[in-house]
């Protein structure tokens, strides 16, 4: 194949891309109608506007640009400015597996780097000579003189039979995909899996089944390995997390963070990173000043940050921090090649200049968190003082119980005792009523004192108290009715005594109740006292 033919299916392949035009001898017969000339076979498709205006391109159908295919031009158009700086694509985004709709953004002074592996080298100076009207991000063009209004009548049937060859092929293919996708479901929930089918709905199928991207955690450790397998183990201490985790650990320790982005293609890579990066001087400055995180831009973390950090040539370093909203302030930017002193001197003054801001943001978080300790101390003072109140307050509602019902206690002995009281009382009301009765009866019981006769007894009675009693009786009165005589006294309380003589010692009792005086030898006279054998 000649080396026109290649350069003419390069053509075919772009203008397919930028139109939408899927019909390849449609977009051929385009072509060669201008001349294989890709700027005015793309502005062929216009509809409207003059010769020196700003031109829109139309869409397949012969309308109005549409979302999709002002992507596509958009996309075409930074691609061909991407293709004259040497910079990698948004195709070439895909190989390093990055963000399809970032690229690097337009401008600067790019340094050329080649494409990833396993891409086709194409030369991309065959574009330039269709990038000198692309610029700023909108399509300013001076049509040139080509195919006027009978070219377009001519391609107006093709136009309407392109467009709805394009409507039934995509009813057609969503059918294809919605109904592998409903079997493939059906198939793995019954554990039957297998291959995917033919066509865009199997390719779609194999696709689901391809691995996940890898994380930026993998993505950092797998960059140190290889940075270490390449320059050794002397480098700045690069964390093998992803950005993001970095940037809050850097917050953590109120470091800034220290990016690196490794383009190992990049010809002036291996010296910077052996003879400034590794130098044990820089090495040890970033490790003690930052925290330091490393990416490969053919990764997709490392891809990714290239784009936010717009880095427009390499070896390439920053300094961010955190920044309010979680944004990212980039506060040094360090781009091309330098020495150990020259990186080490812009480090040192990014500190020197930017560390004011870490050192408040220290002061502030230490005075955070001395009135969060003094918060604490405060709220475990109170709550000391409230559990000393409270313990103080149990044991005065304790010592109040308890004097309550000591209180109680009293009151109720004090009432039995009062009880008590009165209950003796009328017991000794009641006995001291009943020994009256008694002595009354007993007192009228006795009858007359009888005067002296030979038959006539006389009867001393010494009571408990040393009184002396004496009375004459009948001597055939009954030793009873001499206890009747002692009871009638009142003289003593007790109810149970004996009456006893001396001489000889005899105990007149119970037994002898009913004896005469005569017959128990009182008579004719007899001294007896009073033995009481309980109260």
């Amino acid at each position: 194949m000649t080396s026109q033919s290649r350069e003419n299916e390069e053509k075919l392949a772009w203008f397919q891309d930028v139109t939408g035009v899927l019909d390849s001898s449609l977009s051929t017969q385009i072509l060669e109608a201008h001349g294989w000339n890709l700027d005015a076979a793309v502005n062929s498709l216009v509809e409207g506007g003059n010769n020196t205006n700003t031109v829109a391109m139309g869409s397949s159908s012969g309308g109005t640009l549409g979302t999709a295919e002002a992507s596509d031009l958009s996309r075409w158009d930074s691609t061909a400015e991407r293709m004259n700086s040497g910079l990698p694509s948004s195709r070439d985004a895909e190989l390093y597996g990055g963000n399809h709709g970032r690229g690097h953004p337009d401008g600067g002074n790019y340094e050329r780097f080649p494409s990833s592996p396993g891409r086709d080298n194409m030369n991309y100076d065959r574009f330039r000579d269709y990038d000198d009207s692309y610029r700023g991000g909108s399509l300013i063009q001076q049509n040139p003189q080509g195919p006027g209004i009978a070219w377009r009548l001519v391609t107006l049937p093709f136009s309407m039979i392109r467009g709805s060859y394009n409507l039934v092929y995509g009813a057609v293919e969503l059918g294809f995909w919605v109904a592998g996708g409903m079997i493939s479901y059906s198939l793995g929930a019954l554990g039957l899996g297998g291959g995917g089918g033919g066509g865009v709905a199997g390719d779609r199928r194999n696709r689901s089944l391809l691995p996940m991207p890898p994380s930026g955690a993998s993505e950092a450790s797998l960059f140190v390995r290889n940075f270490e397998r390449e320059y050794g183990e002397n480098h700045p201490n690069f964390q093998t997390i992803s950005f993001m985790e970095a940037m809050r650990r850097a917050g953590q320790q109120y470091k800034f963070l220290f990016v690196y982005l490794h383009a190992p293609d990049h010809t002036n890579t291996p010296s910077f990173c052996e003879n400034s990066l590794c130098s044990v001087a820089v090495s040890e400055f970033i490790n003690e000043n930052f925290v330091a995180w490393g990416g490969d831009v053919r990764a997709s973390e490392g891809f990714q940050m290239s784009n936010s950090l717009k880095a427009s040539t390499f070896p390439f370093c920053a300094v961010v921090t955190a920044s309010s909203n979680q944004r990212i302030a980039l506060l040094q930017q360090i781009e091309g090649p330098r020495t150990a002193s020259e990186l080490l001197a812009i480090l040192q003054r990014v500190v020197e200049e930017q560390g004011a801001v870490l050192v408040a943001a220290r002061v502030e978080e230490e005075e955070r968190r001395v009135n969060r300790r003094l918060r604490e101390e405060q709220d475990a003072a109170y709550q000391a003082a409230l559990q000393a109140d409270q313990e103080r307050e149990r044991r005065r509602q304790e010592e109040a119980d308890r004097a309550a019902r000591e209180a109680e206690e009293a009151e109720r002995k004090k009432k039995e005792e009062d009880k008590a009281i009165a209950r003796a009382a009328r017991e000794a009301a009641e006995r001291e009523s009943a020994l009256e009765r008694r002595r009354q009866e007993k007192a009228t019981s006795l009858g007359v004192e009888p005067a002296k006769a030979p038959d006539v007894t006389q009867v001393l009675v010494r009571l408990p108290n040393g009184e002396r009693k004496e009375r004459r009786f009948y001597a055939t009165d009954r030793v009873r009715k001499v206890y009747d005589y002692v009871d009638s006294l009142g003289s003593f309380d007790a109810v149970n005594y004996s009456l006893v003589s001396n001489f000889p010692r005899t105990v007149y009792g119970p037994d002898k109740l009913d004896l005469s005086l005569k017959d128990a030898g009182l008579h004719p006279h007899a001294s007896l006292f009073v033995q009481v054998e309980d109260n």
